[in-house]
């Protein structure tokens, strides 16, 4: 969450643990520099009511989470699962959930609030199905719930508190190597926010759409931007026959802090709205550095 001063002053974090384990995120366990300026907070997202009121004052909602597979991919780093179980389920379909009046989580918000109220009349009932609930929201870990629901969710609320404008992080397109659930499940969440919260006078949604993002504190980043920008070379040479099926394989990846660059921007301009594709976060990212140098 993001006030208009916050943009160069003290934005608040808010994620399932709080703080990062620096070590999992950079190439050093300490934090980095700017981490000192940043409100670390701790909520679970399915939950409004443990972050609903840290949205109020707030210019700015920005939803940055996701997945790329659906494998439980700490079980198979520890052992807990095999590989070949882990590659099962990330490339299932099983856990599919199309949007629809059932599984938009809008829906289920007011079925969930009219179950709490006949549910008084039952302890037990409540007791029974909290726990149901509960491990079940442990246990699941969707495309449909990470990508989609958990950006809708936030976007309600941040409409809710008058929250000036909403960016949410989804992707250029999908890759040979992704299930196409990863691509459609965020572009569900885009057009859901759009129409839901972003009509005239309401909420400004700006969905940023980035390529691969590469970073030198991420060393596996490394060699794989330098494929997508070979793939991305050969592909415009070829008139862009190679986009249609090898997606953002073969589109010229960024930097992540350009990118981070770009939102912040894309945040203050009033006339940014929508989706923001490649080109224009490499022209909005560009644009920040320029003030730096003047």
């Amino acid at each position: 969450m993001l006030n208009k001063a916050s943009l160069t002053n003290l934005p608040s974090k808010h994620s399932r643990s709080g703080q990062p384990q620096w070590r999992n995120v950079t190439a050093s366990s300490s934090p980095p520099a700017w981490a000192h300026r940043v409100s670390w907070e701790r909520a679970d997202i399915f939950r409004p009511a443990q972050y609903a009121a840290l949205l109020t004052g707030a210019d700015f909602v920005v939803h940055s989470m996701g997945i790329l597979l659906e494998a439980d991919y700490k079980g198979v780093l520890s052992g807990r699962e095999s590989p070949i179980s882990g590659l099962q389920k990330a490339f299932s379909a099983s856990k599919g959930r199309p949007l629809s009046s059932s599984s938009n989580p809008l829906h289920q918000e007011q079925q969930q609030q009219q179950s709490s109220v006949e549910s008084n009349a039952n302890p037990a009932s409540s007791s029974s199905s909290s726990s149901s609930s509960s491990s079940s929201s442990e246990t699941q870990l969707t495309y449909e719930m990470m990508n989609r629901d958990s950006a809708i969710l936030l976007a309600k609320e941040a409409a809710r508190e008058k929250v000036r404008a909403f960016g949410y992080v989804s992707a250029a397109g999908g890759a040979p190597v992704l299930p196409a659930r990863y691509i459609t499940t965020k572009r569900e969440a885009e057009d859901v926010i759009a129409r839901e919260f972003s009509g005239p006078g309401g909420m400004r949604g700006v969905f940023f759409r980035p390529p691969f993002m590469y970073d030198s504190s991420r060393a596996l980043t490394m060699p794989l931007a330098g494929l997508s920008a070979a793939g991305a070379m050969v592909n415009g040479l070829t008139g862009g026959i190679l986009g249609g099926f090898l997606g953002t394989a073969v589109v010229k990846p960024l930097k992540a802090d350009l990118v981070a660059d770009a939102v912040v921007e894309a945040l203050d301009d009033e006339s940014v709205r929508g989706p923001v594709e490649v080109a224009q976060l490499e022209e909005l990212g560009n644009k920040s550095w320029r003030k730096t140098m003047v």
